[in-house]
């Protein structure tokens, strides 16, 4: 095995694969992964012919059921959505929403976001960023797990286009404010609402599944906006 495959596979992972899939999610995989999905290869896409248009890009990492992303793709269908979700059962929902709502823009890769970012993803190709309520790791011993770090920042900000913003949101304030200082040090970032402040809550973001549930338990929501440092006028 080559040293970079050994390096990937002993790589701390942000996710971990649990949860049953139903046998809707497993047909909507069967049946719709052609129209939809993108296999992962170590190769850029060209993001105009897997959408076949020139479009605003979103990306959005950890798409979860992907009621957000469908929703989001559903109102704005002048732009383009990239979900990346490992969760196959997620996948599955994704894709049962885009059918009911007959959506043509919408694209999901179901595999590790570091990859897809390193290999498919050209540099300056995205308009904006979406994280919302990632997985928290909330044992210290496991924050080295947490996806919002340096060495993904590090990977991402250079797929960013000059303006285009990352917007985050959590539930949990240890990892809220883990987020804000990571992104607040990282220089190819400026916070919009402030070095070291939170934002508003986004009047557009759909409410998750797992926000819903959290909001049940009175679970505020903390919210993060930055830019890619730079061109900043409009």
């Amino acid at each position: 095995m080559a040293p970079t495959e050994k390096a990937r596979l002993s790589r701390v992972r942000s996710y971990a694969i649990r949860g049953r899939i139903t046998s809707a999610q497993k047909e909507a995989l069967y049946r719709h992964w052609h129209d939809f999905g993108i296999d992962y290869s170590p190769e850029l896409l060209i993001l105009d012919r897997v959408f076949g248009r020139a479009a605003p890009r979103i990306l959005e990492v950890g798409s979860g059921m992907g009621d957000c992303t469908a929703a989001l793709a559903d109102r704005y269908r002048e732009n383009d959505y990239l979900a990346v979700e490992v969760h196959r059962p997620g996948v599955g929902s994704l894709l049962r929403h885009a059918v009911s709502l007959g959506l043509s823009n919408v694209r999901i890769i179901s595999h590790d976001v570091m990859d897809v970012l390193r290999d498919q993803l050209p540099e300056r190709s995205l308009d904006e960023v979406y994280i919302f309520f990632p997985d928290p790791w909330p044992k210290k011993r496991h924050h080295k797990r947490r996806l919002v770090n340096v060495r993904f920042l590090d990977l991402l900000v250079p797929r960013m286009k000059d303006n285009a913003r990352l917007f985050l949101a959590t539930d949990l304030a240890d990892l809220a404010g883990d987020m804000l200082r990571v992104c607040d040090a990282h220089a190819g970032l400026v916070n919009l609402a402030g070095k070291g402040n939170f934002a508003p809550r986004p009047a557009w973001r759909p409410a998750t599944k797992f926000e819903r549930r959290g909001k049940r338990g009175n679970q505020p929501a903390w919210e993060l906006c930055f830019a890619r440092a730079g061109s900043m006028s409009g």
